[in-house]
Parts: structure tokens; C-alpha cells; sequence
């Protein structure tokens, strides 16, 4: 069996379109892959468009049953983004960006940007996405969430609540597409290994004046009980389980992949 073969409860979604935000690198490539595995023809969004056409190779290679289009766009431009999820059956808002600093340092554009493209236009693809799902009868929005979709933590006040911000939408679009065959949930993994994380490790450690490798074990990691950081192809498998039949009733949920930090 190659990595290109879905694996057992994942439906085929041969036919389907799927929309991926974020989906040069991290957790949005990895959304990407899995959902073409699948036999998805997938539009991957991002900004960056070398990672795009690194990530269409990768799925040409891999000889995927679906398809990979790649799509640049800044979702900042938020009719943009609302137009380009026109006809899609499943949409992995998935895009976010991040900056650590305490509220009376942060930025005012910086706050203003994070919520536009982690809020704001996931509202604006669903917008986009939805009179084709229910039209359809059927749907499937899968909000790539976070713990700190549903607690907080010092430093990170755009992220913060710009995610709990996504967990409210992504109840309500669930009550509102229940009766037409439409699923909208989100994933909440702990800290996964991306290059955000990556970053965050550095401005971690700025912020509390403390060497780097620190940082995982003692802030990251600290209230978690697996003590790893998530692989991103562990949310993707979530994200298309979210697909499978298996998950019809499942809807206005928040799945944790947190290695026990919610536990607590």
C-alpha cells in the first residue's frame, strides 16, 4: 500500500471538489494530499506560489487518484477568496499566521490582519462555498482550529481570538447547514510541526528571554501529556475522516488533538 491509497473509512471523494487553505506547507499540505489520496480534485490557496507548484509536483509524483490545482491568492482579498469557493464540496479553512507579542506591543494592523484572514475570509469561503452545498444536499467544512481555539495564552491575542472567533462560526454554519446535508466542524490540535510552530519557538523565546530548545519542553509543551509535537499528517487524517460517512453526524463539534492539554 503506498501513501496514496486512502485508508480504510475514508469514503472516495472521486468527484468532489475540495477547497485548502493554506496549502503550501504544514497542515494545509498535508490536508492536500490526503484529500487527493482520497480522489479529490483539490484547489490548493496560498500565497506562496513556489510552495504551490512544490506541492502540485509532489502530488503528480505520487501519482494521487484526484487532483491538485493550485491557486495563488492572498486572503486578505477577501471577494477573491469568496469567489474562488464557488462549487466546492468540502472547504478546510486551514490558513492562519501568528505573532507573539503582549497586548500593549501588539501591533494595531497586525491584530487587524490576523482576524481578516483567520476569520474574516473563512467566513467569506463559506459564503462562497455553501449555495453549491446546499444545492447538492451535501457538504463538508472542516475548520482547522486550535487548542487555543478553547483556552488562551499569554502573548497571543490576535491568534487567540481570532480562533475562538472560528469555533463560533463553525457552530453556527453547522446548525445552519444541518437540515441541508452539511457538516462544519473543527479540528483543535496542540502545537504540530510547521513552520508557524517553528517561528512561534523563536518569538517564544524572545519573549521570555530563554534559549529556544527550552521553550518545547517548558512553555509549548508544558501542560500537554504526550510531550511531541502533533505530525501534520495526523490532522489531515482527522480532517478527512471529517468526510467519511462515519462522521455525517458528527457536526458543531471541536476534536481535540492535544495530547491531553484540555485534560487538565
Amino acid at each position: 500500500m503506498t501513501d496514496s491509497t486512502p485508508q480504510p473509512g475514508v469514503p472516495d471523494l472521486g468527484g468532489r471538489t475540495a477547497l485548502v487553505t493554506g496549502a503550501a506547507g504544514g497542515i494545509g499540505r498535508a490536508c492536500v494530499l490526503r484529500l487527493a489520496a482520497a480522489g479529490a480534485k483539490v484547489r490548493a490557496v496560498d500565497r506562496d506560489a513556489e510552495g504551490l507548484a512544490a506541492l502540485v509536483e509532489r502530488a503528480t509524483d505520487d501519482g494521487r487518484p484526484g487532483t491538485v490545482e493550485a491557486l495563488t491568492l492572498d486572503l486578505t482579498d477577501l471577494d477573491a477568496a469568496e469567489h474562488a469557493a464557488a462549487g466546492t464540496d468540502i472547504l478546510v479553512n486551514n490558513a492562519g499566521l501568528q505573532l507573539v507579542r503582549p497586548i500593549e506591543d501588539f501591533p494595531p494592523e497586525v491584530f487587524s490582519t490576523v482576524l481578516r484572514v483567520m476569520l474574516e475570509a473563512p467566513f467569506r469561503l463559506m459564503r462562497g462555498a455553501l449555495p453549491h452545498m446546499y444545492g447538492q444536499g451535501w457538504g463538508r467544512i472542516v475548520n482547522i482550529s486550535s487548542v487555543h481555539g478553547l483556552r488562551a495564552s499569554p502573548y497571543k491575542s490576535a491568534y487567540v481570538a481570532a480562533k475562538h472567533g472560528l469555533e463560533g462560526l463553525s457552530k453556527t454554519a453547522a446548525l445552519e447547514g444541518a437540515a441541508h446535508g452539511v457538516t462544519s466542524n473543527c479540528v483543535c490540535p496542540g502545537y504540530v510541526r510547521t513552520p508557524l510552530v517553528e517561528r512561534q519557538i523563536a518569538d517564544q523565546a524572545a519573549a521570555h528571554g530563554i534559549d529556544p530548545e527550552r521553550v518545547v519542553g517548558e512553555i509549548l509543551l508544558a501542560d500537554t501529556a504526550v510531550k511531541r509535537l502533533v505530525e501534520p499528517e495526523e490532522v489531515a487524517e482527522m480532517a478527512a475522516y471529517l468526510c467519511s460517512p462515519q462522521a455525517s453526524f458528527v457536526t458543531g463539534a471541536s476534536l481535540t488533538m492535544d495530547g491531553g492539554w484540555t485534560a487538565h
